[in-house]
């Protein structure tokens, strides 16, 4: 399945974001929970579900801040989350894996974000939704061998991990990767970024990498387009034309 991340255009009102997805041929959104859908804005997330799926598209998830070890308590922090996404007709809701990196992070932490993390599965699992964990770079998801740790001791069964390429590591890096984190993956944020600047660049160039991240992870995933060179909506266009050709 192929979506669109509605981050990617923070400008842009969720009827302008559903127009272009439609025009695409995109199959399905995250709505992220800072602009377009915020936690605990009922109707908003009420009315863009709506919206959604009378354009003929999926909400696949509800693209959450919210972050391990950062509030407190977590019962009462994670329900307005719980609550927007159930408004939104959202099935997944993707959180943040912390604030330190796997070397930064000591055991007290490690334990206290596994604690948690299987807290919120549970109060999301009673409310028949899934938990998604943000694959990224300074949080305890910045490498396989810490993100599959961490799902383990949270032992959750509605839990899963998304992923995303890192720009600091090669791309066989990456491949590896992936390839340790796929028998636990959910959906997968497209983007073809180059460091040491975070240059974005057309999906296009990035055609040997992303024909490869899909061969390995499969296509029984969401596909989900984040970010494009420039944030301009015919790059957007063409993007989407890309990853559709490499998937179809």
């Amino acid at each position: 399945m192929t979506g669109l991340v509605s981050v990617t255009f923070r400008e842009l009102s969720p009827k302008a974001i559903l127009a272009l997805a439609k025009q695409a041929g995109l199959e399905a959104l995250e709505w992220g929970g800072d602009i377009h859908v915020p936690a605990g804005e009922i109707e908003t997330a009420r009315q863009v579900g709506e919206e959604t799926r009378a354009a003929g598209l999926a909400v696949l998830s509800y693209g959450s801040y919210y972050r391990l070890c950062a509030q407190d308590p977590p019962e009462k922090t994670f329900m307005p989350v719980l609550e927007t996404a159930q408004a939104l007709g959202a099935p997944n809701i993707r959180i943040w894996a912390g604030g330190k990196t796997p070397e930064e992070a000591d055991a007290a932490y490690r334990q206290a974000a596994a604690r948690e993390l299987e807290l919120v599965c549970g109060l999301a699992g009673k409310a028949g939704l899934t938990v998604s964990l943000e694959y990224h770079r300074g949080t305890l998801t910045q490498t396989a061998p810490s993100a599959l740790a961490l799902i383990e001791a949270a032992a959750s069964p509605n839990l899963s991990l998304y992923w995303q390429p890192n720009p600091d590591i090669s791309y066989a890096q990456n491949l590896e990767e992936l390839r340790a984190v796929k028998g636990r993956l959910s959906h997968l944020h497209v983007f073809h970024w180059r460091n040491p600047e975070n240059t974005r660049y057309p999906l296009a160039e990035g055609a040997q990498e992303w024909r490869g991240y899909i061969e390995e992870a499969g296509k029984d995933h969401g596909y989900l387009m984040e970010f494009v060179r420039d944030s301009k909506t015919e790059q957007f266009l063409e993007d989407a034309r890309v990853l559709q050709g490499w998937l179809n």
